[in-house]
Order: C-alpha cells, then structure tokens, then sequence
C-alpha cells in the first residue's frame, strides 16, 4: 500500500494506493463521515465490473447503500445529466451528513462530484477512480465540472474529497486505448515539473503502482500551493488549451482527452521553440515518448475559426489574456500570459503544418 496525504488544512485528505482496495471500501470511508446513508454514481461499464463488490462492501459496514448509473462517455458529463442525480440523491433521502461516491473514471469523478457539491449546498464525497487517467491526476485536487455545448467543463466549483481510493488493479479491465489515454496526463506531469520521472517513463523504467504515486504526489503538491488555479496549479493545464478545443471540435467523440492533450502538448511545444521560448529538440523529446505510448501527436484537419472560437472560452481566460502553458525544457514550466490576437500567430502558424 501507497498512501500521501494532500494537506489542506481541515479541508485535508488522504490518497490511498493499495490493490484490493475496491474490496474494503466500506471500512475505508466509516468514521470519515457522520451519516449512514450512501449513494454510489457509476457508468454502465464500471458498474457492471466493480458496482456489486462495491455496494456489498459498504453494507457490511453496516451502510445503506443506493446507486445511480449513467451512460459511459463524455456525453455524459452534461449539466442535463444533473437531475438525474439529484433525484437518485433525494430517492435515497441523502442529507449533508451523508455521502456520494464516484465510481469510474474522470466523467463519473467530474460529474458525480459537482452533483454532490451542488446538491444541497455540499454532502461528503469520496473519489474511487477506476480509469489511468482518473488515478493518476481527476481524482486528485477537487476540481469537479460539467461541460456546456460551447466548452468543456465551464460550470464547475472546487470540490474536495473526504478520501480518494486506488486500486490499481482496476486497471487490468481497462480498454488499451483508454490506459493510453491516462499516459497522455501522466507524461504531462513528468513534462512539467519532474524530468527523472519523464526519463523513467521514457526509458519503461516504473512500475505500475509507483507510477500512480508518482503522478498523485505532483498532483497534490500543486494543488497545496494553489487550490483554486490562480497561479500555479494552471501548469497542470500544459496540452490543454489546444486539447480541450480539439475534444470540442470533434463532439468529444474523435479524440479522448489523453489523446487530445498529448496533441497539445507536442503541438504547443513545436510552436514555442520557434518563437524562442523553449529549448530546442524539446518538442522532439515529446513526440518520442508520445509515440512509445501509442499515443496521437499530429494536428488534425480542423476549421480554424472554431478552434479559435473555443479558445476564447478557456477558462484560462483572465483578464482579457489568455495564459498558455508552456515549458522551457523537460521537468521546467511556465505560465506565458498573452492577447487573444497574439495567440493567433500561434495558431497560425500550427495550422500551416510548421
């Protein structure tokens, strides 16, 4: 067993990493809250997995145990899908005292945590994510949303959970196309902040679990120096500008959101090191361990106007600039606040092909 503390003051919480896990849920979140009464929010595929052994665990820990399924995908994470949560949530007469847990992957996290955060002003919330990219960075930091037709998570708050559970072995169900998309937001840590871990990644050189780790503990020191994403924690956001418009431009069904950012990453990167602001070879380094993990890297055929049109909406908008996310070199990020307009040459210059 693994286990890092994320500390926040009362709002503190421990990180538990241990295989078989799933199993002993229900003694992990008794006493963490003081109600009696829980509702488990899955999708269709986790649940039919991990729901049962999930629900009979917590009884056994004398809980009264409801849950609610929604349909796997993206589409999912809607704000037309909160009534149906609520009304679960108010069908098992939930109370703040009581608690929601998230069982799956970063939609389910994202989803079922606003839901409990907006659901009677606040209940307790338990992350218990299922999917590489969930386990190594959604679950961990509070951030919970739900996307709108014109951007993705632009109705959110800063939610954070009372525990978040592990189980690695979660990951031995796990489709290969979406562990690939949990290596998109793993590399993006080692990119950013940690050039050993990179070079491990890079080299295969990390077991499964100590990678989990690895990502959590990046993860939560960010979120210690700035919870609410004003200055340092929107490094975590390095791929994302381009990634989340990407996602956008394709109805969130062409690209996952690893994919998407790891085209972010290596697109954003290619661009910098032309105007002078990256150390050159940086954005080859990338591509390279891009494609050792089977992961998309090209910019795709897209209408500039609407791309444009979504990066106007990212919530890195602040104060008329828009602060993208770039790195000097492997392990070095820094927040490079530009015009609207001046992101065009960016862009322009990416949709040349360059």
């Amino acid at each position: 067993m693994k286990k890092l503390k994320l500390k926040l003051g009362e709002r503190s919480y421990n990180i538990i990493i241990e295989s078989g896990v799933l199993d002993r849920i229900g003694l992990e979140v008794s006493g963490i809250f003081p109600g009696k009464r829980v509702c488990v929010v899955s999708d269709g595929n986790v649940a039919a997995l991990y729901l049962s052994r999930v629900k009979n665990s917590l009884a056994s820990a004398g809980l009264e145990v409801s849950s609610a399924v929604i349909p796997p995908g993206e589409q999912s994470k809607s704000i037309n899908s909160l009534p149906t949560l609520y009304n679960a949530f108010l069908d098992a007469k939930l109370s703040r005292s009581d608690l929601v847990i998230a069982l799956g992957g970063g939609v389910v996290g994202d989803l079922a945590g606003y839901a409990a955060a907006s659901y009677l002003r606040g209940v307790n919330f338990v992350q218990v994510p299922t999917s590489l990219l969930a386990q190594a960075d959604s679950s961990v930091g509070g951030k919970v949303a739900v996307d709108l037709p014109r951007g993705k998570n632009l109705v959110g708050a800063f939610f954070q959970p009372k525990k978040v559970l592990i189980d690695p072995d979660a990951l031995d169900t796990l489709e290969p196309r979406y562990y690939r998309d949990g290596m998109g937001e793993v590399i993006k840590h080692g990119c950013i902040c940690d050039r050993e871990f990179f070079e491990k990644l890079a080299s295969g050189g990390i077991d499964r679990e100590e990678m989990i780790y690895a990502n959590c503990r990046i993860k939560a020191a960010f979120v210690e120096r700035d919870e609410r994403d004003a200055g340092e924690r929107m490094k975590l956001n390095f791929g994302h500008t381009l990634g989340h418009a990407i996602e956008q431009y394709y109805d969130f069904k062409k690209y996952s959101h690893g994919e998407a950012v790891a085209i972010g990453m290596y697109n954003i990167t290619k661009l910098a090191e032309r105007k002078g602001l990256t150390k050159a070879g940086t954005a080859e380094r990338i591509r390279m361990i891009l494609e050792k993990y089977s992961l998309p890297y090209e910019f795709p055929e897209t209408d500039r106007a609407a791309i444009a049109q979504a990066v106007s909406h990212d919530k890195k908008n602040l104060n008329g600039k828009l602060n993208l996310i770039l790195i000097r070199e492997i392990g070095e990020s820094f927040i490079y606040s530009i015009m609207p307009e001046d992101f065009q040459d960016f862009f322009r210059g990416l949709t040349r092909g360059i």
